[in-house]
């Protein structure tokens, strides 16, 4: 049997196919209209133009002349694409355009008319029908373009007051114009500058600068103009001045929200808002980061990260990688989160070369074998238990993985012939009231001395220590306990109404480890001040700004989320947890706070021990461990940490000793 092809079935063309033609239909129809306008208006401008030029030869001509100013307007239009101009958004660089066809066009018609032995009716009538061209196509557009406004202004129903600067506001309006569904319409701005009161950005009024919201606020309620919501446009406004801001907008039922970036929103389609987030809140200004030194440090080593799947090690596995490192060594106890972890990197950095190691930092053979067989340069631990009420319940849990664990991998990091290893440590390390707190000071003493050895050229791995306190969104912090509280309607719980912590978000607080790795690791010239205190034991502690009331961060939260505390949802106070402060410290009573050469970072000098003296102290802990004795490892954890006052009923003191005096450690 012979086949034909109309035999087979007869499929639909493919939505997208549909989809194409039907734009290339629209964008035809567009063209067209475009077209057919200015060929009409420039016909009419060129009897106008004769008329200008001689008032006595009145308006009638012949048709060809009137066909002529149009034809010759849309030939010289081509080369400036007048007839793909988007009327609605015609800006400068399409008044341009126009301007160049228009003088074009006016030379082209005197030309014709001059060679068709047709008198010219002046000698400035191309000049002027060059400005009648211009100022008909021009207005022909501008009235378009006004038109679509109006009718995006009557459509509009939420009335915006924008606080930023100048040029994020006009850009913030022309995004507004592009979306046909934002149903907004700015009534005013308020901005940075105290010298832009009554001038206006596209129509809208500059009533004030930002520091005058209460009072800007106060006289647009009194007069009936209240806006619906105050959208910040500037990432500047943030910290203290941003919480004033929340707080007066509360006042007057006033919703607050902020801009997408500015490269989101030259090319908008449409303005997404998004609310206000927490760590908008913390005012803490940009860190210079010594991006050439991270990049020589690690670009092209083989480097390992402990703890790799959780809130640290899973940043410092993302920033490691964008500086193309050999390989990174992903260890980690959890299938799931090394499993997440991986899939992450290898679609941000499919060229970076990953290893997945399932392994526990308290297993030395399992840690040796893989220390032996990949040979890594730089390590970055940040496995650890650091939820302070799981460590009191499971107290030889916390101290094997803190203590003991760290132990292992410093001990097999220098057998491996490794660089560095940098241990990511805690203020809960400081006057610790927690056994997690001071499992990682005994850690941190253990770093130091080996540290101290290396520098003073009797060992070869240097061990960088980091302090720091709380990052927002980390496993277990309070910020994600707030959502989901929220998320169930309440109550927020608060242990205590008077504790406060530290606070920074995740990304900023692995890049200043990374910067201080670089600075631990390279010793500058001459007698600096910096490398004095490392080879002295000294530890790096990352600038956390100011401490954060949690009670303010709950009521803070709450408000985020359009209600109001203690109305809307209610705070519980459930008082402090076993081992837990009310405040967190940065430094020992004794430690004086300095400043290193390293923007953001700051260096702690706290009592150190002999190497000696620290590896029978680690011995001795590890057996006790191991015989499940906690009274033994309390003992030791006292010699070790005599500043260790422990917390164990969760109590919260009038008064508490911030610290006890220093005690020399012997054996």
């Amino acid at each position: 049997m012979k086949v034909t092809p109309s035999s087979g079935p007869q499929f639909p063309a493919p939505s997208s196919a549909i989809s194409r033609t039907g734009r290339t239909t629209a964008q035809a129809r567009r063209i067209a209209l475009n077209v057919l306008l200015d060929g009409v208006v420039s016909a009419a401008a060129a009897p106008v133009a004769r008329w200008l030029a001689d008032p006595h030869g009145g308006l009638l001509h012949p048709l060809w002349f009137v066909a002529g100013g149009g034809i010759t307007l849309l030939v010289s239009g081509l080369p400036f694409r007048m007839a793909q101009q988007y009327w609605r958004f015609s800006g400068l660089s399409d008044l341009f355009n126009i301007a160049c066809a228009s003088v074009v066009s006016a030379t082209l018609f005197s030309t014709l008319l001059h060679l068709a032995g047709y008198p010219l009716p002046s000698t400035t009538f191309p000049v002027i029908h060059a400005l009648v061209l211009l100022t008909c196509l021009g207005a022909l557009r501008m009235f378009w373009r006004l038109t679509a406004r109006r009718r995006l202004m009557v459509a509009e129903r939420e009335r915006v007051l924008l606080l930023g600067a100048d040029h994020e506001a006009d850009l913030f309006i022309r995004a507004m114009e592009r979306d046909h569904q934002a149903g907004r319409r700015v009534v005013g701005l308020l901005t940075g500058g105290t010298q832009q009161a009554g001038r206006r950005i596209h129509s809208c009024p500059i009533l004030g600068t930002i520091d005058e919201t209460p009072e800007i606020l106060k006289q647009m309620s009194a007069s009936g103009r209240l806006p619906d919501t105050l959208v910040i446009t500037t990432s500047e406004l943030r910290g203290a001045p941003l919480s004033r801001i929340l707080e007066v907008a509360r006042e007057y039922g006033v919703d607050v929200q902020r801009t997408p970036s500015l490269t989101d929103l030259k090319p908008a389609d449409s303005v997404e808002l998004r609310p206000v987030a927490i760590e908008d809140l913390l005012n803490r200004p940009p860190v210079a980061l010594n991006s050439e030194g991270m990049s020589r440090l690690i670009a092209g080593q083989v480097i390992a990260v402990t703890g790799a799947g959780g809130s640290i090690g899973s940043e410092l596995a993302r920033q490691i990688a964008s500086f193309r490192p050999a390989a990174i060594l992903l260890i980690e106890n959890s299938e799931y989160a090394l499993w997440q972890i991986n899939l992450d990197l290898s679609e941000r950095y499919p060229a970076v070369q990953r290893h997945q190691i399932i392994a526990d930092v308290r297993d030395r053979g399992r840690i040796s074998e893989i220390f032996m067989e990949y040979r890594p340069a730089l390590i970055f631990h940040a496995a650890a238990l650091k939820h302070v009420p799981i460590v009191e319940s499971n107290p030889i849990e916390g101290v094997l993985t803190n203590v003991v664990g760290t132990r292992i991998v410093l001990d097999e990091a220098e057998r491996s012939g490794a660089q560095a290893m940098v241990m990511i440590s805690t203020d809960k390390a400081v006057n610790p009231s927690s056994l997690m707190g001071a499992s990682k000071r005994c850690a941190e003493v253990y770093g130091q001395a080996l540290d101290m050895r290396a520098r003073a050229g009797k060992g070869g791995l240097r061990c960088v220590t980091v302090r720091f306190g709380n990052v927002l969104g980390s496993t277990g912090s309070v910020v994600p306990l707030f959502r989901r509280q929220l998320e169930h309607g309440g109550p927020l719980t608060v242990t205590h109404p008077d504790m406060t912590r530290y606070f920074m978000t995740i990304p900023e607080a692995v890049g200043l480890v990374l910067q201080a790795a670089v600075r631990g690791t390279q010793d500058a010239c001459g007698e600096d001040t910096t490398d004095q205190r490392l080879r002295q034991g000294g530890i790096f502690v990352l600038d956390m700004g100011d401490p954060v009331r949690i009670m303010d961060l709950a009521c803070q939260m709450i408000r985020l989320a359009g209600l109001k505390p203690e109305t809307d949802v209610e705070i519980q106070i459930t008082g402090l947890r076993p081992g837990e402060k009310l405040f967190e410290e940065l430094f020992h009573g004794r430690e004086a706070p300095v400043p290193t050469d390293a923007p953001g970072l700051r260096m702690a000098s706290p009592r150190t021990v002999d190497f000696n003296i620290a590896t029978d102290a680690m011995n001795a802990l590890e057996a006790a461990c191991h015989r499940e004795d906690l009274s033994a490892v309390m003992e030791i954890f006292h010699r070790l940490v005599p500043e260790f006052n422990h917390n164990r009923d969760g109590k919260a003191p009038s008064a508490v000793a911030l610290s006890q005096p220093d005690a020399e450690v012997t054996a």
